[in-house]
């Protein structure tokens, strides 16, 4: 994703010949020649994907917020359509969609590019899309006190649409409320307004 720091999990490259044999074998076990022209190299290449698809483990998310700044700024501060790919933890089946991010600074703001960065942290490993609209939520919270924020996810999972019931195309929206979002429905309305133009 450009403009997005690529987090990459050394503990996968640590572990490659053991993650490749083990790709092999399930392969075997799912009926595969590996010895196929196709899967020769199917091992390594899933290997390299854990690197980066897992690269969530190598950062502590509230990191990622790194330097904040001193401002006045009062008002609703939105990033909104950070998209994300994330892996779900039942089925390792990908599941993708949209982060949108609204805060009210109380006198503390993060550089715009760090909430996709966050996003990234937080997605990158094996997850469940509550657990990541809750995770962003908190952090925020935690590291910048804002006045209130507001976390909506949206995400089309493979686990639904692929397998099991196959309902393509359907999403699943989260929320996480913070602080003023919380106790102003005027606070909550402005910002759904604001992530549907």
């Amino acid at each position: 994703m450009a403009g997005v720091k690529d987090y990459v999990n050394s503990r996968v490259g640590d572990n490659r010949e053991q993650i490749e044999h083990h790709v092999r074998e399930i392969l075997k076990l799912v009926g595969e020649d590996v010895e196929r022209e196709g899967l020769l190299e199917t091992p390594a290449r899933v290997t390299r994907m854990y690197e980066e698809i897992f690269g969530g483990y190598e950062v502590d998310p509230r990191d990622v917020l790194g330097v904040t700044f001193e401002e006045n700024h009062e008002e609703l501060v939105i990033v909104k359509d950070i998209v994300y790919y994330s892996q779900c933890e039942h089925h390792m089946a990908p599941f993708f969609g949209k982060v949108h991010i609204g805060y009210i600074p109380s006198g503390k703001i993060a550089g715009l590019s760090k909430l996709a960065r966050l996003v990234e942290a937080v997605t990158r490993r094996l997850q469940v899309q509550e657990r990541i609209t809750s995770q962003i939520a908190d952090i925020m919270d935690e590291v910048l006190k804002p006045q209130g924020v507001m976390v909506v996810v949206e995400g089309e999972h493979l686990c639904m649409c692929a397998r099991g019931i196959k309902k393509p195309g359907s999403k699943t929206v989260t929320s996480a409320v913070r602080g003023t979002f919380r106790t102003e429905a005027a606070s909550r309305a402005e910002f759904l307004s604001l992530i549907k133009e």
